[in-house]
């Protein structure tokens, strides 16, 4: 494996890690605020931690003619329509739906990328997604939990995976002209005018009656730091070395270790539903990255060493 790749894994790696944690802190801060003010100061604090960390570090490159929309169209993506899908998809379908439904962004990705970008899908890729979704829908599958949904709550599920789908491919695009660093800076500041008038119409009139909370900041600042900037920056750096497909199979790893997270931070039961689940999860997303051409050659290799 070259060592570009190598980082690439552990950079999507890592990128996932702290998507996970992210529910535990919009957990945390859900408590005072609402999810859009939540996004709309995300957005703010990120933006301002990303401008005055890189611009004196010169990792901040100037947007080219030409490029300004597919910047707007990356951040209308994610985190704007992303963002509105997931939010009212949860709220009128059951958890263990909007997770299996969710988990289907990296097989569905993986054919776009192949149609659009030309880049190479097998059997055994398509073997491994599958997989991995199987093993999700067990690592999240709660027998307590009535499986409820409605056609809105799908719809907008739906409307949330062809957002991320959309924003994986505009993404690759700006990979070839620009720095994950420079990527994310921008399609963050944009985010916040975008969320501006949901936020003044919506959330405001609340917010302004409670104010800033002291209790919420931390966890806002976590969300800001880690999830709304380090994390997209891993993330758009592994699409650029190893492409659209492979690196958004890694997203199955969220409910993982986000189970791990909670099993750890808040005592949550593992049980064999879950360690089956896990280890399919772990298992696709093995198959998921094997080249099939390379395989073959080691097998016949094995078969038929060179005199």
């Amino acid at each position: 494996m070259k060592n570009n790749n190598l980082i690439a894994y552990l950079s999507v790696t890592l990128a996932m890690t702290f998507w996970s944690y992210t529910f535990i802190w919009y957990k945390m801060v859900y408590n005072f605020y609402d999810p859009i003010t939540v996004v709309f100061f995300r957005l703010i604090i990120s933006s301002i931690f990303l401008f005055a960390l890189m611009l004196p570090m010169k990792k901040i490159k100037r947007i080219q003619k030409g490029d300004l929309k597919y910047f707007i169209l990356v951040s209308m993506f994610n985190p704007f329509f992303y963002f509105l899908g997931e939010s009212y998809g949860v709220k009128f379908s059951s958890s263990t739906v909007a997770a299996v439904i969710t988990a289907t962004i990296p097989l569905f990705t993986l054919f776009t990328s192949a149609y659009f970008l030309n880049e190479r899908i097998t059997r055994m890729n398509i073997v491994g997604i599958i997989l991995s979704i199987l093993g999700v829908t067990l690592v999240i599958f709660n027998k307590s939990e009535k499986i409820e949904t409605s056609g809105f709550g799908v719809m907008m599920l739906s409307f949330a995976v062809a957002s991320a789908i959309g924003y994986t491919l505009t993404l690759k695009k700006l990979t070839t002209k620009y720095n994950p660093i420079t990527i994310v800076t921008y399609h963050n500041f944009i985010g916040i005018f975008l969320f501006a008038p949901l936020f003044f119409i919506v959330d405001f009139p609340e917010f302004k009656v409670n104010g800033f909370s002291n209790e919420a900041w931390i966890p806002l600042l976590e969300l800001a730091v880690f999830g709304s900037s380090f994390a997209f920056i891993f993330f758009t750096f592994a699409v650029q070395k190893i492409g659209v497909g492979k690196a958004n199979a890694f997203t199955n790893l969220i409910p993982v270790f986000t189970a791990l997270i909670a099993y750890r931070v808040i005592g949550e039961t593992i049980n064999q539903n879950k360690i089956i689940g896990i280890s399919l999860v772990i298992g696709g997303l093995f198959l998921s990255q094997i080249k099939t051409s390379k395989l073959k050659e080691r097998i016949k290799s094995y078969i038929r060493p060179s005199e």
